[in-house]
């Protein structure tokens, strides 16, 4: 499916099933044996989701040393993805640029850590 495309529909029911929270990024550091230039992330979620791991292909418009303290969105129920070497416990959520670089996807304010996208 090209990026301009619909997706096919779905019920509200669906939706539901994809736990997105908040959580704070509190350590980065690049990945160069990826396939792909990546960042490898740690995101603490607070509360019983806690910290979890994450590779992201974000390295075009951030930098490692820049990424801990921001909050980012997450999916955090799909089964951890061995991505390398790297386990990826869950899918930091961006969108493509115009050049088809991601661009997180973040509150515009602080929230609560773990907090639910609904």
């Amino acid at each position: 499916m090209a990026s301009d495309e619909l997706a096919a529909p779905i019920v509200f029911d669906d939706f539901l099933k994809v736990d997105i929270r908040v959580g704070t990024i509190v350590e980065a550091e690049p990945y160069p044996e990826a396939r792909k230039p990546a960042i490898k992330l740690v995101i603490d979620f607070g509360g019983t989701i806690g910290r979890k791991r994450s590779s992201a292909q974000i390295t075009r418009h951030y930098r490692p040393e820049d990424l801990p303290g921001r909050q980012v969105l997450a999916v955090v129920n799909f089964p951890p993805r061995q991505i390398g070497k790297f386990m990826s416990e869950v899918l930091t959520l961006g969108v493509p640029d115009a050049e088809g670089e991601v661009v997180l996807i973040a509150p515009d304010q602080d929230v609560p850590q773990g907090a639910r996208l609904f």
